[in-house]
């Protein structure tokens, strides 16, 4: 394909407004649909073609991309016009499960379609900077046909041609966030117990947090090879001083909700034997079975 290839964008909520911009700053045809039409006059204005159905925007363009609300959205828009895809390139850009991106792929090679899922690692004003990234998987000829033009959301990432895999990294990566997240959120709870505000913890618990991400680097090697290599900081003393987190902020009058879980596991993993290893070793007792790849 050339460097203009026509590009049809579904849905344009924040995220896929954004993507149809980036397209549109390309200097590519990009077509829009969306159920609520008047989200599509900005980009109208800015140069892309508006269609009044789903069909109309499928014909005009060999990829199609779609960002709606969920998969069940995707399946009942697209699910319909599966002949007029067949042919085409569609990569689904929305958040779902690994289950969800392979059944979509399934349905997508019975209709001959090729299918691309994706996760997008980036806030709407990210996108089309260096800053922003995009994680694909399935067809490799459809990655290797369209990657020039992807390119112009984030930096392509393609995880191979099981369609499921850049579901599992997007989910995966946004369980670290939302990991931070929760302890940031946690602390600063107790903290404005006393009366101090979440501006003022900052300088305190980001520098923290900072010098604690390389410990991940030798976490990393215990959980790949040995939890007795290098412990720097027994599993039963942390689950024996856990509780004091949970504690103080029971005496702030704050929920310890999102801690209780991990003193549970910690517990768990110290009447399992990894008592002398490091907060690494929950991995072990985090696992249940291999996870279905059907």
């Amino acid at each position: 394909m050339t460097e203009t290839t026509p590009v049809t964008v579904f849905g344009l909520g924040v995220m896929g407004t954004a993507l149809a911009e980036a397209f549109l700053r390309g200097g590519h045809p990009t077509t829009v649909w969306n159920r609520t039409a008047s989200r599509a006059e900005p980009l109208v204005e800015a140069g892309a073609t508006a269609t009044a159905g789903p069909a109309e925007a499928i014909a005009a363009s060999p990829l199609v991309i779609v960002c709606v609300v969920h998969n069940d959205a995707f399946r009942e828009v697209l699910t319909p016009l599966a002949g007029q895809l067949a042919g085409k390139t569609l990569v689904n850009l929305n958040n779902g499960t690994p289950a969800q991106a392979r059944e979509l792929a399934r349905w997508a090679a019975e209709h001959g379609i090729d299918y691309l899922d994706g996760g997008i690692m980036a806030i709407p004003p990210m996108i089309g900077t260096p800053e922003a990234s995009v994680f694909y998987s399935g067809s490799p000829a459809a990655f290797e046909t369209h990657r020039e033009t992807l390119a112009l959301l984030g930096q392509p990432r393609f995880f191979g041609d099981d369609p499921g895999l850049a579901a599992l990294y997007d989910v995966a990566l946004l369980t670290g966030m939302y990991g931070i997240f929760a302890g940031f959120l946690q602390a600063v709870s107790v903290v404005r117990s006393t009366g101090s505000t979440a501006a003022e913890f900052l300088p305190l618990v980001m520098p923290w947090l900072e010098a604690m991400l390389p410990t991940l680097t030798h976490a990393a090697a215990q959980i790949d090879g040995d939890y007795g290599e290098g412990v720097t900081s027994p599993l039963a003393m942390q689950a024996a001083a856990f509780d004091n987190l949970l504690d103080t902020a029971r005496d702030a009058g704050v929920r310890p909700d999102l801690f209780v879980p991990l003193a549970e596991l910690m517990r768990e993993a110290v009447a399992a034997g990894h008592g002398e290893h490091d907060v690494s070793s929950l991995v072990e007792v985090l696992r249940v079975e291999p996870a279905a790849t059907g």
